[in-house]
């Protein structure tokens, strides 16, 4: 597998081929060889992590807290 390519499952529950797309294919729907269906490409991940999410127990405590 080149470099610059990435690997998708085909969603067809008959068909799952792996498929070996082009990284330029990320956002955008290739089809399948196999099968002939339509699969979007997952869109290229952020570099950021996500934020952290808060605690919903911590909330209530503070609340108390300021009560």
């Amino acid at each position: 597998m080149p470099p610059s390519s990435i690997r998708i499952m085909c969603p067809n529950l008959r068909c799952r081929a792996i498929l070996a797309v082009p990284e330029k294919a990320r956002g955008g729907l290739v089809k399948c060889r196999s099968c002939g269906g339509n699969i979007r490409v997952p869109a290229a991940r952020s570099a950021s992590p996500p934020p952290p999410v808060a605690d919903a127990d911590e909330g209530r405590k503070s609340a108390k807290r300021a009560s």
